[in-house]
């Protein structure tokens, strides 16, 4: 219903967060539900569902709550929506892109316990990304980038503070301890972000909690490394995915689009490819600052875990 990704990432939250992803039936409030497809018998209150709904709440009839797409439907809401607004779906709540993910998946589901949905933002990011990408049949394509030789600083001289390093953290925006998986650079909105070093596009749009962000796949010494560029201001992407870069070129402007406190890069590093977990960039970045070849930062750390920054 033109929620885009960011809108599918609230509603995974949401069904993660109520149902682990599970339609859930009600033999005790609705025994008929027991007799619907189903992927398990809930027991909470009157609720129905992957997302809990209430049919007393005007959500929908039984039958209605027992069908994911009905449920995905009502969860949306908007124009389309089968619920005339009221209750609200995502779409009926106002300026909901410029609400955090766990609020906006509480301003549908109005729970008593409305921090419960952020905790869920990594994963439901992950399970978009797998379902939406394809599987890959070789490893990341090379066939025509450039080897690195240099690499630049991703922001101007003068213009940036280093606000936040890589590592374990509690995140300002969730409250939630997590992975830091990048580093923060403060500088002002709409500072030209600059690719670290020559590659291809292979990401350039919204990327859950990171909002707005660039990924560039690199050549160092024959192996993949990708660099990501996060919280881009709206408009301020200036590639395409497919467009081949050089050290130095302007690729997006300074934001605070996803889960950001201020205008800032979040910038990570990922050998081996996206889908790969984050390294500490810093030395990357360390030999950035000398202009030197970054070949020497190639190599996976032990973390297996992907986070999202603020």
């Amino acid at each position: 219903p033109g929620v885009g990704r960011d809108g599918v990432v609230v509603a995974l939250m949401a069904a993660l967060t109520e149902s682990s992803l599970r339609n859930l039936s009600n033999s005790g409030a609705y025994p008929s539900s027991a007799a619907l497809p189903n992927d398990g018998n809930g027991g909470d209150h009157d609720s129905l569902g992957l997302f809990q709904m209430r049919p007393q709440a005007g959500w929908g009839s039984v039958p209605d709550l027992m069908d994911p797409t009905y449920q995905a439907r009502a969860f949306y809401g908007g124009p389309t929506g089968p619920n005339g607004g009221s209750p609200r779906g995502l779409l009926d709540i106002p300026h909901w892109h410029d609400l955090t993910p766990g609020a906006a998946a509480q301003a549908v589901e109005v729970s008593a316990y409305p921090d419960r949905y952020a905790q869920f933002e990594v994963v439901a990011v992950a399970i978009l990304q797998a379902l939406t990408t394809a599987p890959a049949t070789s490893t990341p394509s090379d066939a025509g980038l450039p080897a690195v030789t240099t690499a630049v600083f991703p922001l101007p001289d003068g213009t940036w503070t280093r606000t936040s390093g890589y590592g374990m953290r509690v995140n300002p925006v969730t409250g939630l301890h997590a992975l830091h998986a990048g580093v923060d650079l403060a500088a002002p909105a709409s500072t030209p972000i600059l690719a670290t070093a020559a590659g291809r596009v292979v990401h350039a749009g919204p990327r859950g909690g990171l909002g707005n962000a660039v990924a560039i796949l690199h050549l160092v010494d024959g192996a993949a490394v990708v660099s990501v560029y996060g919280h881009i201001r709206s408009g301020g992407i200036h590639v395409t995915v497919g467009q081949v870069v050089t050290a130095g070129t302007r690729i997006a402007d300074v934001g605070s689009t996803g889960n950001s406190t201020g205008p800032h890069l979040h910038f990570e590093l990922h050998p081996g490819g996206l889908d790969q977990p984050a390294i500490d960039p810093t030395g990357w970045l360390n030999h950035a600052t000398t202009s030197a070849a970054p070949a020497a930062v190639v190599a996976p750390a032990p973390c297996t875990t992907a986070g999202v920054a603020a």
